[in-house]
């Protein structure tokens, strides 16, 4: 697995471009004609609408840059079966000692999002359960202590 990969699925990836050709189209256009307004008032030193809209244009550019460096490294993540946990698996873990069981789909960093239980696999629990098959144990540093768990399914 190359760490300098951005993995993403086709759905997360089309978001991406949706997003960049919004702020190249549209945004880029309307920060520019804030700026030009807020040049029009005078003495850019004291003009707060100027340095709001400088602050608003590197910040939209900011956004560009970053969404075309990841698209840059996009690999396109599908969902499959297998028998090992890897990017795109969704997978049932149990903490060892409890009866709850958790269900995460392993995406790469940019896509993570634990409100949807989309687990980046570099975090740590996503790192230590990369590779592993199903009935594997794993365990990793948590900010507590060291956590175990136990893979029950890998679909």
């Amino acid at each position: 697995m190359n760490n300098d990969r951005e993995y993403l699925t086709k759905e997360k990836y089309d978001q991406l471009v949706k997003e960049h050709d919004a702020l190249i189209s549209s945004r880029r256009k309307e920060v520019a004609d804030k700026l030009e307004f807020a040049k029009s008032l005078g003495d850019l030193s004291e003009n707060a609408e100027y340095h709001e809209a400088r602050e608003e244009q590197a910040e939209v550019e900011d956004r560009i840059a970053k969404i075309e460096s990841i698209l840059k490294q996009a690999e396109i993540i599908t969902h499959h079966h297998s028998t090992l946990v890897d990017i795109g698996s969704t997978v049932t873990v149990q903490k060892v000692g409890e009866k709850t069981k958790q269900t995460f789909k392993i995406v790469g960093a940019e896509e993570a999002d634990m409100a949807t239980e989309k687990l980046s696999f570099k975090s740590p629990l996503g790192e230590s359960m990369m590779g592993k098959k199903k009935g594997d144990k794993f365990s990793f540093k948590a900010p507590k202590g060291e956590v175990s768990y136990s893979v029950v399914d890998i679909a």
